[in-house]
């Protein structure tokens, strides 16, 4: 089969494999965005195709592998984001806390309160309390800059109410 012929072939699969996307991913740019990968997934392995076989099965297979792929890969990240910044909060507090017990008291107290958090709220306070620029969690996060910079204040918000109680 000829690179044109294949192209071709893979292009007529193409609303069964946007289908397939969208029951993996349940959102319509990420199943866009899974079917363009499979796409350029087909055409690099092309010569790995065997044309006496299902040419949709195979596609349908690199598809979820690449969704597995993905998955996987991104709570990893997750994972190590999250035990990275609860160690890197810790760390900050104990810095900035006193030695004599009411200010430990107070450390474990903002703690608890950060922990408590919701994570819309959480996330992007302590990667700005643990030194990431707003830029870079609005990119990490895939959130416009305006929504990062609101939540974080939301954040300090919710934490200065919380702990009105154990100011001096």
């Amino acid at each position: 089969m000829t690179a044109i012929e294949f192209n071709t072939r893979i292009l007529q699969e193409r609303n069964a494999l946007k289908s397939f996307a969208v029951s993996l991913t349940r959102n319509t740019e990420d199943a866009l965005d899974l079917v363009q990968e499979t796409y350029l997934k087909a055409m690099t392995y092309r010569s790995k195709f065997e044309d006496s076989t299902n040419l949709k099965a195979w596609l349908f297979t690199i598809m979820k592998n690449t969704f597995i792929n993905a998955y996987r890969r991104d709570t990893k990240i997750k994972q190590l984001i999250s035990k990275g910044d609860e160690i890197a909060l810790n760390r900050a507090f104990k810095q900035n806390s006193y030695s004599n017990s009411e200010s430990r008291l107070n450390a474990k107290e903002i703690l608890k309160q950060v922990e408590s958090l919701d994570d819309d709220y959480k996330i992007p306070f302590t990667r700005y309390y643990t030194g990431y620029k707003y830029e870079e969690i609005a990119e990490e996060l895939r959130l416009p800059l305006g929504t990062i910079k609101s939540r974080i204040f939301i954040a300090r918000k919710i934490l200065m109410d919380a702990l009105q109680q154990f100011k001096n």
